[in-house]
């Protein structure tokens, strides 16, 4: 019956059979509550570990990267770790880069491992060292919010990997709210971004007001978007500068945000034209390889902003007669004056996906890497390999024929300095 049927409705077909296929197993997930664990909460963090005093300035060498975190701290031991659970306190800290560390196991057996330098912060130092670091560089910063299926080491990671990328000498803010790390634990981390949405916006605020702060650029990944676009529409409501401008370059990686919304309403609010004209902008990065966006596609039932699937079957069919790719973007926001810069970019990585889930493009492949780079320190009108498309909103990134085959990882994982 399958060979019967057109090629657009056959691969929608597949596309429905594989999502039904895996239901099952998703709803077993999602309705597994998430475990509390054989350990009292309060017992994690009893020691006064979690409640530091002003710590010596030569503590935090080898931590130059500052963390806000909403994760439950371990600080039973002298080496804090930040778990999947969720706490009621923000806590500051800081953390440096992968490193391997010789970790001592339950039965006493010393083992090598990959770990995150990081020691908790007190709060007040934790602001005054960030504002004199910001203070040296021109008032910017550099946040990032990560999103589904991270643990602090693999976020905190990412964090380290986006400021070398920047090539910016700026500090890095990573925000780490308590997600599962785990492909099953989707729901869990839904609820849990969901949680987090007062203790970030409250965060963002207070970053945003400083009279020391000029410039953020936001860095946000999958379902962290959701968590930072109504903190900007927040920010930007509460803020007594009217224009909100210090949030200017915000950068939204695979979100997984519905198209609609993000057309619909947010589009409207945090890219009116006075702010647009401020030189705030919105860059985009999708992928119809995105697996990890079709499967949250199957399960909302509408497509995410992160990845260009055609809702309307119409819409699609004109594409494809017209000669077009079968890819439906987020549009522009109208205005009834147009600004004078343009606030929405759409760059569609699909040509040059990597990954098993092609999720995180513009962490592991060379081009989406050096575009993103580019987007981050204002370079982006040197990114020659963007192609325009229909769209003029909309460009994609193809593999240059003179190089198919970079060096993603040279290029995306540039090595920290010695």
């Amino acid at each position: 019956m399958e060979k019967t049927l057109p090629g657009w409705l056959l691969a929608r077909a597949r596309k429905l059979r594989f999502g039904l296929c895996l239901l099952p197993l998703l709803v077993s997930a999602c309705i597994s509550p998430v475990a509390y664990g054989p350990i009292p909460h309060g017992d994690y963090v009893a020691n006064d570990r979690c409640r530091p005093e002003v710590q010596p300035a030569d503590r935090f060498v080898d931590k130059p990267y500052f963390a806000v975190t909403s994760r439950l701290p371990d600080c039973r031991t002298e080496m804090v770790e930040l778990l999947s659970q969720r706490s009621d306190t923000v806590r500051y800290a800081r953390f440096g880069d992968p490193t391997e560390m010789e970790i001592t196991d339950a039965k006493g057996k010393v083992k090598t491992q990959n770990r995150i330098p990081l020691a908790l912060n007190n709060d007040q130092q934790w602001w005054e060292d960030l504002a004199a670091e910001m203070q040296k560089r021109d008032g910017r910063v550099l946040l990032y919010v990560h999103g589904f299926r991270e643990t602090f080491f693999t976020s905190a990671r990412d964090s380290a990997q986006i400021a070398r990328l920047s090539g910016l000498d700026i500090p890095m803010v990573h925000y780490s709210w308590p997600s599962q790390g785990e492909f099953l634990k989707y729901a869990a981390d839904e609820t849990n971004m969901y949680y987090n949405e007062r203790q970030f916006r409250s965060f963002l605020t207070k970053l945003a007001q400083q009279p020391w702060t000029k410039e953020i650029i936001l860095v946000a990944h999958s379902l962290g978007v959701r968590l930072v676009i109504p903190a900007i529409e927040f920010v930007d409501r509460n803020s007594s500068n009217a224009d909100s401008s210090n949030i200017s370059n915000i950068i939204l990686a695979s979100p997984d945000i519905d198209r609609q919304d993000f057309e619909r309403d947010i589009a409207e609010t945090v890219l009116t034209m006075r702010r647009v004209n401020n030189d705030r902008r919105i860059t985009v990065y999708v992928s119809a390889k995105d697996r990890a966006l079709g499967l949250s596609y199957n399960f909302h039932g509408y497509p995410r902003l992160g990845r260009p699937d055609c809702f309307n079957p119409f819409e699609a069919a004109a594409l494809r007669q017209a000669g077009h790719p079968e890819r439906c973007y987020a549009a522009k926001t109208e205005y009834d004056t147009q600004p004078d810069k343009s606030g929405l970019t759409i760059v569609d990585t699909t040509a040059i996906s990597r990954g098993q889930t092609g999720h995180s493009d513009y962490l592991r492949s060379a081009l989406a890497c050096s575009d993103f780079a580019a987007v981050i320190n204002g370079t982006t009108n040197k990114a020659s390999t963007r192609k325009p498309t229909r769209l003029l909103h909309v460009f994609a990134l193809e593999a240059d024929p003179d190089d198919p085959e970079p060096d993603h990882v040279s290029v995306c994982r540039r090595q920290p300095k010695p």
